[in-house]
């Protein structure tokens, strides 16, 4: 909760969403794409997509450009904003990583990490397999 409050709080201040930094991360991760293919890798509906990216272009961390080889279609493609946006959420995230982890010796490091890998596998194992009923 914590965590979320200080990131919700960070991205206002830029002019973010979540949902709006997990499309930059995306599109910093896999270069520019169409709606069609945000909406699939964000697993989220065009009509989601649309708006996010409607609120991104407001903002001008991205563009819509016209698709090389569908005219129907357009590239969702960062603006200069947009590019050093996504380049400080990267250095943010390393910054916090280091902070986090930078002093940790690497045997205890090894070991916190096969931990949170089980604790995941549960946790995976248990979305897959478990139904949940409210009281």
């Amino acid at each position: 909760m914590l965590l979320n409050e200080d990131m919700a709080t960070s991205l206002g201040r830029a002019g973010l969403t979540p949902s709006r930094t997990h499309l930059l991360w995306e599109l910093a991760a896999h270069g520019p794409m169409s709606q069609r293919d945000l909406a699939e890798r964000l697993k989220v509906s065009a009509r989601t997509v649309t708006g996010l990216v409607d609120g991104l272009v407001a903002t001008g961390f991205v563009t819509r450009e016209p698709h090389p080889s569908d005219r129907r279609a357009f590239l969702v493609t960062f603006t200069e904003r947009g590019t050093a946006t996504a380049e400080a959420l990267q250095k943010g995230q390393e910054q916090f990583a280091e902070l986090l982890f930078g002093q940790m010796d690497r045997e205890l490091f090894d070991k916190f990490s096969a931990g949170l890998a089980e604790v995941l596998d549960r946790f995976k194992h248990g979305l897959a397999t478990q139904t949940w009923e409210a009281p």
